[in-house]
């Protein structure tokens, strides 16, 4: 199992001194102790509204939004990823989890075909500062930019601006980067399309950041491919989003490729687990975290997610 100390984690010269030890200390909550990252994305009721927790193919569970809470409490998680108020309203019950709370949203009700997507700062960082003063186990921010869209420059220099802030609280930073608007077309997920974002996130100093996987293309596996981002991102850790719900095999296959071969340092992944019934969304945070945070092969993965075998740290 990988593992660092805390004299190993590379805290940025923009993280003020008094907020060094808690800049650490979220790292590592974070990352439980490893510099990797399992983010249990849940800020899927703003971005695809209800769309991801009801219908066909998801769990009746899903529905109820406490049974994200419940998955991130009784599984294997990094961090929880998701809107202020919406960790507002249950963090209380679920005071063990590490949240990261997503400062920006918006919904996919308006189409790059009728406007470029924009994604403005829903609320300022003193209202998350405040929730942590409370005892909301707060360890970072996640911020969402559209590189490509028409409104580019406004995200980039909120990004900017708030990863700047939150390091001088001593919180980390996941940036979504996203490229897509009428600029960008069917480049979304090309390989020098992906690497661009992750050396965008980088610039930016953001901690960690989220890209979807890059095609195949010339001859090279999308694993092979997202290699060249995780280089462009340098110190910036690059995890991969997990996209829609597939068998969990796959899934894990997928993800332990792009960890060992694309050099990526984690994972972020919503629908695949929370569209799950709590039992097996709960194994198959095991089985992630089992790749993820403890570098287990697929076949005991597979193992823990069927239950055949247990993960825990």
């Amino acid at each position: 199992m990988p593992k660092i100390t805390r004299d190993q984690v590379k805290v940025p010269v923009d993280v003020l001194v008094d907020a060094r030890e808690a800049y650490i200390d979220n790292y590592m909550a974070a990352t439980r102790g490893t510099g990797r990252l399992m983010l249990f994305a849940c800020d899927q009721k703003v971005e695809h509204m209800n769309g991801d927790f009801y219908g066909e193919g998801i769990d009746v569970a899903d529905l109820d939004p406490e049974h994200l809470f419940k998955i991130a409490d009784q599984g294997v998680c990094g961090v929880m990823a998701g809107q202020r108020g919406l960790i507002a309203r249950y963090a209380a019950d679920y005071p063990d989890v590490n949240y990261l709370v997503k400062m920006n949203s918006k919904t996919n009700l308006v189409k790059t075909s009728q406007d470029d997507p924009y994604s403005g700062q829903l609320h300022d960082l003193e209202a998350v500062l405040a929730m942590r003063e409370a005892g909301v186990n707060i360890v970072g921010l996640g911020y969402t930019l559209y590189l490509g869209s028409e409104y580019e420059s406004t995200m980039l220099s909120e990004a900017g601006q708030l990863i700047a802030e939150a390091h001088a609280q001593g919180l980390i930073v996941v940036l979504w980067i996203y490229p897509r608007g009428k600029a960008v077309g069917d480049r979304e997920k090309a390989p020098e399309t992906i690497a661009g974002a992750a050396g965008v996130a980088l610039c930016l100093g953001a901690d960690f950041v989220k890209v979807n996987p890059p095609v195949a293309s010339d001859g090279k596996t999308s694993a092979e491919n997202l290699a060249v981002a995780s280089a462009a991102a340098g110190r910036t850790g690059l995890v991969c989003a997990g996209g829609s719900t597939v068998d969990a095999p796959v899934f894990l296959s997928q993800l332990h490729d792009q960890i060992h071969i694309g050099n990526a340092v984690g994972n972020a992944t919503g629908r695949n687990i929370h569209q799950r019934s709590l039992d097996e969304a709960v194994r198959l945070t095991k089985a992630i975290s089992a790749i993820t945070l403890a570098d287990a092969s697929v076949e005991e993965a597979v193992k823990v997610f069927d239950g055949e075998a247990d993960f825990s740290l």
